[in-house]
């Protein structure tokens, strides 16, 4: 439980120091980019660091990495659909979800390691 409230709290300021950041530069349009930011993997990563290890946060890191290449390929495989197939958001996004999943399963079984 304590694990899970500094993670929120962590998580809170890094999403709220970032939000201040996009506010300060300009275009606007740096906000939203800013605003986003992993925080919450960014805490999950210093508290496995600090119980773990190095070895186990690099483990960490390593799927992460995997869930974001197998997001970005989500995100052009749902905008493909969308503007050329001119399928529906619904449809698209769920048809697309079997793809991240291939993805993300397919790095892991390319690059396979851990503990």
């Amino acid at each position: 439980m304590t694990e899970y409230l500094i993670r929120f709290v962590i998580g809170g300021l890094v999403v709220s120091a970032f939000a201040v950041l996009g506010d300060v530069l300009r275009p606007k349009s740096f906000a939203g980019l800013f605003g986003a930011a992993p925080s919450v993997a960014l805490a999950t990563l210093g508290i496995a660091v600090a119980i773990h290890g190095t070895d186990y946060a690099a483990i960490q890191s390593r799927s992460m990495m995997f869930g974001a290449i197998a997001l970005a390929i989500y995100c052009i495989v749902v905008c493909q659909l969308l503007m050329r197939a001119r399928m529906r958001a619904l449809s698209a996004s769920l048809l697309a979800i079997a793809i991240w999943l291939i993805a993300a399963l397919g790095l892991q079984a390319l690059f396979p390691g851990g503990a």
